[in-house]
């Protein structure tokens, strides 16, 4: 059976059987006798991405006994887009760097902060992604936005469309304006340098 635990850089959570390069979770997450989510998307606002393997071992399935149920994600950017950071327990020197580059952008901040500031700016009461829009030319790589009604990651100057197991070919950026899908608050930190991990179809 395939749970519906694949999460996409709009925010919806689909079921998938490619499980890509990180998990991460929000909390516990109910599943139906089919592998369905329920209502409910997130228990808390500490939304995190985390290495396939964990430090004590490797995740399997639904944990509710110890507090979260394991999301996937193609790569980091999704993550990112979706509106997780990286987790301060098993990828501890992701979390060091997002930490480092959220403090150049707004100023020191310790875990509970920034998923303050981060929980505002990715998703309303309603469960409905927040986004918002800048010109394409002032954003760097590892952004994802809106483009022919779908998601794309910005990357190496060219939009890349998002499919579930890789990216597709290649387009050209298009002018002006774009709706952003990866919370404002994150394209800062990748503004300052952040470094998300990007799956290996966007090449070397």
């Amino acid at each position: 059976m395939t749970l519906q635990n694949r999460v996409q850089p709009d925010g919806q959570i689909i079921a998938d059987r490619a499980r890509g390069m990180l998990t991460g979770n929000r909390g516990i997450l109910r599943f139906d006798d089919h592998g369905r989510l329920g209502a409910v998307r997130w228990t808390h606002r500490h939304w995190i991405i985390c290495d396939l393997a964990h430090p004590r071992g490797t995740y399997r399935g639904a944990q509710p006994a110890r507090g979260w149920t394991p999301l996937f994600f193609m790569d980091e950017a999704v993550g990112l887009a979706a509106g997780h950071r990286p987790c301060a327990y098993c990828r501890p020197a992701a979390y060091r760097a997002f930490k480092a580059a959220w403090a150049a952008a707004f100023g020191p901040a310790g875990h509970d902060g920034i998923d303050r500031a981060l929980h505002s700016a990715r998703v309303t009461r309603t469960r409905l992604q927040v986004t918002h829009s800048a010109p394409l030319g002032d954003l760097p790589d590892g952004v994802f936005v809106a483009h022919d009604a779908a998601p794309h990651l910005l990357a190496k100057g060219r939009l890349w469309p998002y499919r579930p197991a890789g990216y597709g070919p290649p387009r050209a950026q298009p002018k002006g304006a774009i709706t952003i899908l990866t919370p404002a608050p994150t394209v800062a930190v990748l503004n300052a340098g952040y470094p998300p991990q990007l799956h290996h179809s966007i090449g070397t």
